[in-house]
């Protein structure tokens, strides 16, 4: 397994709609490994495929706290086929948004229809933390960040900030 960079905000690639993955082979599980991997060097949750520069529709998960007793959950082509009116707010961090953290309010619950590692067709009735995980990474399958979901001053002042770090960076 491989750990792969993340792309970061300001990127036109993170802005990218990703494409259908036609069938779930060797190709499509190794890439899951990979981006299991890279979420979990960098701490995350969540990661979608296109935060890593490959614009499928692939995303990984694992809401477990313990780093003993992992949990990986892979979704491809997921398709959320009902959502909750009901809210929940939670306090929504991105790997490709360093460090800003922002409340966004989400369906409560959802149900998800999607491909597992195998390529079998799964639903899943999700709620909580695990429902605003999963709108939140297929947020990222349409080219939407969460800072999309805050007003105009405070996500110009994200993306500032992010520029400014960037630019900052050396790379040896």
């Amino acid at each position: 397994m491989t750990v792969r960079t993340i792309l970061t905000e300001p990127n036109k690639i993170l802005r990218q709609i990703s494409k259908p993955v036609e069938k779930v082979g060797d190709e499509e599980r190794q890439l899951m490994k990979d981006m299991l991997e890279t979420m979990y060097a960098a701490n995350g949750i969540g990661l979608a495929a296109i935060q890593i520069g490959i614009p499928k529709r692939i995303i990984v998960m694992d809401l477990s706290k313990d780093v003993e007793k992992k949990e990986p959950m892979y979704f491809v082509n997921p398709i959320i086929k009902k959502k909750d009116i009901s809210k929940t707010t939670y306090e929504e961090g991105c790997l490709s948004v360093p460090n800003q953290f922002a409340e966004i309010d989400r369906s409560s619950k959802c149900e998800v229809e999607y491909l597992d590692f195998n390529g079998e067709t799964k639903t899943l009735n999700a709620e909580g933390l695990l429902a605003t995980c999963i709108q939140h990474e297929m947020d990222h399958l349409e080219g939407i960040l969460f800072i999309d979901y805050l007003s105009k001053l405070k996500k110009s002042m994200i993306i500032k900030k992010l520029s400014k770090n960037k630019s900052h960076r050396i790379v040896v």
